[in-house]
Parts: structure tokens; sequence; C-alpha cells
């Protein structure tokens, strides 16, 4: 199973592009903070994480700063690299 659940806030997003096959493409970068409990500890845990939206998906009126819960599947971000991306399937807003 490939599934990640993750709240974040976007912190930045880059323009609008579209796929060979035409398909709206929406690359971000998420920034995630928390605290896990790791080995009976309190571990206070960071990233920043790219992420993409395809699709109707990319269309989803989105800010730097927002506050958002998402849930994909990472994949290589091509057959040439190894960097992971998350490919966001679901997204809510988070109101704080």
């Amino acid at each position: 199973m490939n599934t990640l659940v993750i709240a974040a806030i976007v912190q930045s997003i880059e323009p609008l592009r579209y796929t060979p096959a035409g398909l709206p493409l929406l690359r971000l970068q998420l920034q995630h903070d928390s605290e896990q409990q790791e080995a009976g500890m309190n571990r206070k845990v960071q990233c920043v994480l790219p992420a993409m939206l395809i699709g109707e998906k990319a269309s989803l009126p989105l800010q730097s700063g927002d506050h958002i819960k998402v849930k994909g599947f990472l994949a290589q971000r091509s057959a040439k690299s190894t960097q992971v991306v998350l490919h966001i399937q679901e997204l809510q807003r988070i109101q704080y």
C-alpha cells in the first residue's frame, strides 16, 4: 500500500503547467511541522515535501500560507530521478 495523509502549509506554488497529454499540472512545496511519539519519547518533526496536483484538482484556488490536509501517494519525480513527490488525490482546507 502506498498512501500518505499529512497536514501541511502550502509553502510555494509554481505556475500552472500542462502535461504532454494536455492535463493541467500544479506543483507545490508543502511544509509540515508536528510532534510525534517515537520509542516512547516526543520528537519534533519538520519537513518540506514536494507535491503535485494533476487534472481538475490543479485548478483549485490555493495560495501560499494555506493550511491543508492532503491524501495521496508517493512516486519518483521521473524515471531518471529518485526524488519522491506526493501526488495529491484528496485535499481539504484546515481552518485555524
